[in-house]
């Protein structure tokens, strides 16, 4: 198979190689997805220049846990009704080495989700790692039917599925943004009220979301803990609770005392290593909230295989505003 590795971390264009290796076999529980469409995340970019100082985990890695295609082989004590179902994936590159950027992929058969009829692979290719982060950063601290989510930076991929899912789950959604073209992204993905804090302080921030939240914030998904969390703990309730998935600074200073005199819950959520009841059932509500009517992503940007380092530049460095995937195959009809 034709397929994009690399064999140590650096640069897109010094580490990435394209070329012919073999294809894998599904073993026992896994399935073989000929893959339509690649997903491109964060970290996907930032495992491949070590950013966290891990080192390659595997002599060879092929890049990217989040794709979409048809299943083309099943291993064994898997049924053999799943050839040919099509599937979005996640998890391909978590703790294995071959992820996505490959022409076949193999998973165990409970990574690979049914795709909704109607429902492209190149938005399957975008559900995994934001989608399902989202569901858990939504619903962390139980459940929100009738409560205020706030959720911070609204048109990133998590904030755009955790909008969905929040929505979905009965909640008055709230978004902050940082520009007029994500306004349109965030109320796209369903914000029921979204505030521009471009040019703002968090007294600004804070009299803004109060205007439209009286009574306080309930539950917070946090997209930059570092930097927010002092806006967000004089807008929550008591008992509120905030879950984040990223942070500028790793070491962040927070307000202490006002978090405990409130009895304000914090989760920190690290996507690899959810139970795998929770991604299943995230898995669950993403389909549910695609077939419900929810738009999924805006892909901005699709490149072939072979241009797979310009594909991860344009990811590191910020050159497109909606999500990039790597095009494998046309879609089948």
């Amino acid at each position: 198979m034709k397929a994009a590795w690399y064999e140590r971390p650096g640069s897109p264009a010094s580490v990435l190689v394209v070329g012919e290796m073999a294809a894998p076999d599904p073993g026992p529980g896994e399935v073989r997805i000929r893959v339509a469409a690649s997903g491109i995340n964060p970290g996907d970019v930032k495992k491949r220049r070590d950013a966290f100082g891990v080192g390659m985990p595997f002599p060879r890695v092929i890049p990217h846990s989040d794709g979409a295609g048809v299943v083309d082989e099943v291993g064994e004590g898997v049924s053999a009704s799943r050839l040919g179902e099509r599937v979005w994936c996640f998890g391909a590159q978590t703790y294995r080495p071959f992820g996505t950027a490959a022409e076949y992929v193999v998973v165990p058969a409970e990574q690979a989700v049914s795709l909704p009829d109607g429902i492209a692979f190149e938005q399957g290719a975008c559900l995994g790692i934001p989608g399902i982060t989202a569901h858990r950063a939504v619903h962390a601290a139980g459940p929100v039917d009738g409560r205020v989510v706030l959720a911070q930076g609204g048109a990133g991929a998590v904030g755009q599925c955790a909008i969905g899912l929040a929505r979905q789950a009965g909640a008055f959604v709230i978004a902050t943004v940082r520009s007029e073209r994500d306004q349109r992204v965030a109320r796209r993905a369903g914000a029921h009220q979204v505030i521009d804090t471009s040019g703002l302080g968090a007294e600004g921030i804070i009299e803004l979301v109060r205007a439209r939240a009286p009574k306080g914030v309930d539950h917070i998904v946090e997209v930059a803990f570092d930097s927010n969390i002092s806006v967000d703990e004089p807008l929550l309730v008591l008992g509120g609770s905030i879950a984040t998935y990223a942070t500028g600074d790793p070491t962040p200073a927070i307000p202490f005392w006002p978090l405990v005199f409130k009895n304000v819950r914090v989760f920190f959520l690290g996507s690899d290593d959810f139970p795998a009841e929770a991604k299943l059932t995230a898995a669950r509500a993403l389909n549910d909230a695609l077939v419900g009517g929810w738009p999924g992503f805006e892909v901005e940007a699709r490149f072939p295989l072979e241009s797979i380092a310009g594909a991860h530049e344009a990811v590191e460095e910020r050159k497109v505003s909606g999500r990039v995937v790597l095009t494998l195959r046309a879609e089948e009809p």
